[in-house]
């Protein structure tokens, strides 16, 4: 046995991550960290007992040569008689930007994070409908190590150090029905090459690897080879063990603090206002404070960036003192919320004044496909056809059938009278009677957004389930997903 094939039995052994009888799916993509994972566990599988196949994803970014990787694992996982689960998954070049740290980084970022949206869309769909039980992706230890290092750059708390983790559990409102599993985290890629070149297996280059425009890139070409050349290549497993001490430590602060797990779990929608009481807080060590904070905010303003500083502030806001002026008892925060202290509370809401504007009435037309910029809410909604196939099952009563979308819908804030039937409900409701059970007051109300279309009345309403008259078909693979987008274009 290889000594990298013993080292891997020893690590899934250790980790219990893979077991007698499980149906293994390796996502491979054609690049060598991914052949390598299955290479590996072709030769484990028998000691394991485990049944392989493979899974594959073409997003359709780089033409032919994306084509050619898909045929690539075909006729790979043909060579060794595994079952093949192929998907396409395009993905548009549009997207949305994430965070960046440079000029080009903010859509490449966006593009990246797509994609692995709709990976990870795909490899729950495998799971859900028994097709395997778990998925194994090959990310490395120089992937790792990658991720710390861009998320301290992006600015991040123990959570964020924890990085990439090990597994992960796939669950629908508590239930598990699949695992993903990184049995290769604590591998160094060039190893990997080394392991396929002995074995005079080839395997494919994604050129788009090479492209710095992509943040992570910059990262594994410029940075990581000269940390490893100045400080010598431990320093790569020292972040990779800084990652394995963050989720230890994560893990301690959500299984032995109730106090703090029970305010985290951020909430499906944005409320109006909260508050967090002062003299409760102050009672934590300083480490439990700025958790309890955290959770607070998550939980109350999901779409809210907190940041450090942030934190900081609120809990100086809490003691009566701020660094933006030991008067201050008012924090400014994005996306128009304010935190105020009044009395012995920390008082979050969202109102007009805070940079949303006048409830006023307001109404634009949508191009389907297409998006279209809202002020009132300072956010866009768009239109987007997508691969209803790897839509999460708990997601795809957002989904809009193709055949019945028109080419064009106006979006506005309800009016009285207006009536929405989600699906899945008795009857018909009126709009207003559907957002006070959702606890939605003022601005926040008023503003709601609905989408009208012409002779059929409202066929979209913000965090609803969209009428069955309209649903995609269960069979359907594509179709049209309305959704909101925090921020302008």
């Amino acid at each position: 046995m290889h000594g990298l094939t013993e080292r891997l039995l020893k690590t899934i052994r250790r980790q219990q991550s893979i077991r007698a009888g499980d149906r293994l799916a390796v996502a491979v993509s054609g690049g060598a960290d991914s052949v390598a994972l299955l290479c590996l566990l072709l030769e484990l599988r028998a000691e394991l007992g485990i049944v392989l196949s493979v899974a594959h994803v073409n997003h359709k970014l780089r033409g032919e040569e994306a084509d050619e990787d898909e045929r690539f694992v075909t006729k790979l996982a043909g060579q060794h008689g595994l079952e093949l689960h192929a998907c396409e998954a395009p993905v548009d070049g549009k997207q949305s930007p994430g965070k960046s740290l440079g000029k080009s980084s903010g859509v490449s970022s966006g593009i990246e994070a797509a994609a692995r949206e709709l990976r990870c869309g795909f490899f729950r769909k495998l799971t859900r409908e028994g097709r395997v039980t778990k998925i194994a992706t090959a990310h490395t230890l120089d992937d790792q190590a990658e991720t710390v290092l861009l998320r301290m750059f992006r600015g991040t708390g123990i959570r964020g150090l924890s990085g990439i983790h090990p597994r992960i559990v796939f669950e629908d409102q508590g239930h598990a029905f699949g695992e993903l599993v990184r049995p290769l985290l604590g591998f160094r890629r060039a190893a990997l090459q080394e392991f396929l070149r002995e074995r005079g297996q080839s395997w494919r280059e994604d050129s788009s690897n090479r492209d710095i425009a992509f943040l992570r890139n910059r990262v594994r070409h410029r940075l990581l080879p000269i940390i490893g050349e100045e400080f010598g290549e431990a320093a790569i497993e020292h972040m990779g063990e800084v990652a394995e001490i963050a989720r230890a430590e994560e893990d301690h602060w959500e299984r032995m603090h109730p106090e703090i797990r029970g305010q985290s779990g951020g909430a499906a929608e944005t409320r109006q206002a909260a508050s967090l009481w002062v003299g409760g807080l102050s009672e934590h060590p300083l480490a439990a404070q700025r958790r309890l904070v955290r959770a607070w905010l998550e939980m109350n303003a999901p779409n809210l960036t907190i940041s450090f500083r942030l934190i900081e502030e609120a809990l100086g806001l809490a003691r009566g003192s701020s660094n933006r002026g030991s008067a201050s008892k008012k924090l400014e925060l994005p996306g128009g919320w304010n935190l105020r202290r009044r009395r012995q509370e920390l008082f979050l809401e969202l109102e007009s004044s805070s940079g949303l504007g006048e409830a006023a009435d307001y109404e634009y037309a949508l191009a389907v496909p297409g998006v279209v910029e809202v002020p009132e809410l300072r956010a866009c909604i768009e239109a987007r056809v997508v691969d209803a196939r790897v839509v999460p099952e708990d997601e795809r009563g957002e989904l809009v059938d193709l055949a019945r979308m028109p080419k064009e819908v106006l979006i506005r804030n309800w009016r009285a009278g207006d009536r929405f039937w989600p699906a899945h409900t008795a009857a018909t409701k009126k709009v207003k009677e559907l957002l006070s059970d959702r606890h939605a007051t003022g601005v926040e109300k008023k503003l709601w957004p609905v989408a009208v279309a012409e002779g059929c009345g409202l066929i979209w309403m913000r965090g609803f389930a969209v009428p069955s008259a309209f649903q995609a078909p269960a069979e359907a693979s594509q179709a049209i997903r309305i959704r909101e987008i925090t921020g302008m274009m």
